[in-house]
């Protein structure tokens, strides 16, 4: 009897653990509604290889700390993968600001052709309860043939009032000026010079061109028979 009242115990101890703990709040990053390009006035873009930090690859929102540790959130969580939803803002900036919808996201770049591809890596996205939202990144941008037309490291951050879903909705914003940046380095290039073609055989001379005919190889004849 005595084991009994103590597993009831045990477990109303526990219900009343889970009723006092929160429940679980989903979010998703705000890609501020761009609005569609109107006209494909821009380049043939490839996005990506596009890399995430590690620490970064899960469900919970990281909370940086005052001492710069890190922690996860027992309540706040993505609502998806973080690298999908991050990816996917940028895509939909970038086709707003450079007005075209001839953009592509790596490694989907089946029957792709690009002019222009940005290779992206996120070293740092996070923000805490009394830290602020602070973005670190580099961008490479290559032309079509691979070669290398321009590259930065870019440092951003953004003040929030301390909840989630500001902390959230200023991470997005962090995004959104990273997309704005990009669009503007991209537009700043100057048009990239093609590929020498292969050269073409020169033509044969003719007749009477004045040019004197080339030698004819010497002719092998047989030797002799030797009469006695």
């Amino acid at each position: 009897m005595t084991v009994l009242r103590y597993s009831l115990w045990l477990l109303l101890l526990a219900l009343h653990g889970c009723a006092l703990q929160p429940p679980a709040q989903f979010y998703q990053l705000q890609d501020g509604a761009p609005p569609l390009p109107a006209a494909d006035q821009g380049p043939a873009l490839l996005l990506g290889p596009l890399q995430l930090a590690d620490y970064l690859q899960r469900e919970n929102l990281v909370q940086r700390q005052a001492d710069d540790s890190l922690s996860l959130s027992q309540e706040a969580r993505w609502a998806g993968s973080l690298q999908d939803d991050v990816g996917q803002l940028l895509l939909r900036q970038l086709a707003s600001r450079l007005q075209t919808s001839r953009i592509a996201l790596y490694p989907d770049r089946v029957g792709f052709d690009n002019q222009l591809q940005a290779v992206l890596s996120i070293s740092r996205l996070d923000s805490g309860a009394s830290q602020p939202a602070r973005l670190q990144a580099q961008w490479r941008l290559l032309d079509g043939q691979g070669q290398l037309r321009g590259s930065r490291l870019l440092s951003l951050q953004a003040e929030h009032d301390g909840t989630a879903r500001d902390q959230v909705r200023a991470q997005s914003e962090l995004l959104q000026q990273l997309a704005a940046e990009l669009a503007a380095a991209i537009r700043a290039l100057p048009p990239s010079t093609p590929p020498p073609r292969p050269g073409k055989r020169a033509p044969a001379a003719k007749a009477g061109s004045g040019s004197a005919p080339a030698p004819l190889p010497p002719v092998l004849q047989a030797p002799g028979r030797i009469s006695f």
